[in-house]
């Protein structure tokens, strides 16, 4: 094995380590048991010392650029140019080191050095890997990336805690931020909009932990979703009629799901003449229109001054004739004013909520209403929900990873002790999937919805088979778990 390939060895431990002490037949003696799990344990921390040899070995090599490199010229030369510099100086010093290395492994640590110095270290690789969606690092040693829907540990790591916070204090000092004890968590976004949020000690009791959420640079078409499985044909021909129709839809669903990927979706459904104005907490939102405005919060600098809230953004936003307002997330009191807007005149607006189902999310809704300071009657909150809301989107994550739209929902008015609504889509049985399990599906439920007037006021006049209850006895194989 190679010197590189033994120092790097994944560190699993003990904990991922196989069930030692079994035979074939499962009766293995606890003698020879115990013996096979002593010699599990050596080799993991063998494992961890290479690993920990070969952060040693690219830490020294990294001191030793810090002496020999001028930083304050390095901003004078092209990338290009510094970047070769370092890489001859790396190899140099590698010779010094009493290590044979052959010339891929070399290239490796080079690599490594380069994305130390002009990069964020052990983080580059996973932000240049299309296929990963989130970095999560736990601490400096553990860091996890979510691919396809489903988390998994990688072998990268921080040599220790200092060495992470100079890679947080770089993306930090990038967009004028800062985290220390005084101020333990921070937001913060990546030059390709990337969102990062830091907490470290004391609040981090295992060191510093930070979370990036990557997005795609294109976002997911409606035609992209309807091949992933993520919303069915019929629902997406339905929506686009609605957001045309100037509908307002709320989007709801739990953290990872796909409610940001579902309102971009919806809003490249807007017509190119409308005037849009987004307001989100941390820029997310992909609008290819070009007449668009986008404002985002501001938190508060260390003094505790300067705070600029959604809720004072979403106010602002009337006085901007706006054809369309769509709020990335509704979380606190600007529901009141967002319902209030969708109330008089400012229709077709789209937001997402955190919410489990279309009833919690009518239930955050009145909640976030009450946080505004207002003492309204619960009467008057459903009233205003009713009347402001038109569609509810369900969006769930399972156990897979696959992301799905699993209900769309029409509100169709309110009493006192409730706000109505009836399923126009939900999942239903589509024959069954190898293990035996119901094969779920996006299908009508049969019910003609009331948006259909509205709709025809607009001139669009959907074909009513597509509201329609089938028998679904699907012909395509059994894919995978039920969604």
């Amino acid at each position: 094995m190679a010197i590189l390939d033994r120092l790097r060895s994944r560190t699993q431990g003990e904990a991922e380590a196989e069930p030692d002490g079994e035979s074939p037949e499962g009766r293995e003696t606890p003698e020879v048991s115990t013996g096979n799990r002593g010699e599990t344990r050596r080799r993991a921390e063998q494992r961890r010392q290479k690993a920990h040899q070969y952060a040693e070995l690219k830490s020294r090599v990294h001191r030793k650029l810090f002496d020999h490199i001028d930083f304050t010229k390095l901003g004078q030369v092209s990338e290009a140019r510094a970047s070769q510099d370092i890489a001859s100086l790396t190899r140099a010093m590698l010779r010094e080191e009493e290590v044979l290395f052959n010339a891929e492994e070399q290239q490796t640590i080079v690599t490594e050095i380069q994305n130390e110095v002009f990069g964020l270290g052990p983080l580059e690789p996973l932000l240049r890997d299309d296929s990963v969606c989130d970095i999560l690092v736990n601490k400096h040693d553990q860091i996890y990336v979510e691919r396809g829907g489903v988390l998994e540990l990688t072998p990268d790591r921080f040599l220790d805690d200092a060495h992470l916070m100079r890679i947080i204090e770089r993306i930090l000092s990038a967009v004028g931020r800062r985290v220390d004890e005084s101020t333990p968590m921070v937001d913060a976004r990546l030059a390709d909009g990337s969102r990062v949020n830091v907490i470290v000690p004391p609040l981090a009791l295992d060191g510093p932990c930070m979370s990036i959420r990557r997005f795609s640079e294109d976002a997911l078409t409606a035609e992209k979703l309807v091949a992933l499985g993520s919303v069915s044909a019929a629902l997406v021909e339905v929506l686009q009629a609605c957001v045309k129709a100037r509908l307002n839809i709320l989007i709801s669903g739990g953290t990872g799901s796909g409610k940001t990927t579902i309102l971009n979706m919806l809003s490249a459904f807007i017509p190119e003449t409308e005037r849009i104005v987004s307001i989100e907490d941390s820029a997310e939102l992909q609008l290819h229109q070009d007449h668009v405005v986008r404002l985002e919060t501001r938190p508060p600098n260390i003094e505790g001054k300067g705070q600029v809230s959604q809720r004072e953004l979403v106010i602002n936003s009337l006085r901007m004739r706006p054809d369309r307002i769509i709020i990335g997330e509704v979380r606190g009191s600007e529901a009141l004013d967002m319902l209030q807007a969708m109330n008089t005149g400012h229709d077709g607006s789209l937001t997402t909520i955190h919410a489990n189902t279309p009833a919690d999310a009518v239930m955050r809704l009145e909640t976030m209403v009450a946080m505004s300071g207002f003492e309204l009657p619960p009467s008057t909150t459903r009233a205003q929900i009713g009347s402001a809301i038109d569609l509810i989107l369900q969006v769930r994550r399972f156990p897979d990873g696959r992301r799905c739209v699993t209900s769309m929902r029409e509100i169709t008015g309110f009493d006192r002790d409730h706000v109505e609504s009836h399923e126009i889509f939900g999942m239903v049985p589509d024959g069954v999937l190898d293990d035996g399990t119901p094969r779920l599906v996006l299908a009508p439920t049969g019910r003609s919805p009331k948006i259909l007037e509205r709709l025809r006021t607009y001139g669009i006049d959907l074909d009513v088979s597509l509201f329609e209850k089938k028998e679904l006895i699907s012909s395509e194989p059994a894919r995978g778990a039920t969604p």
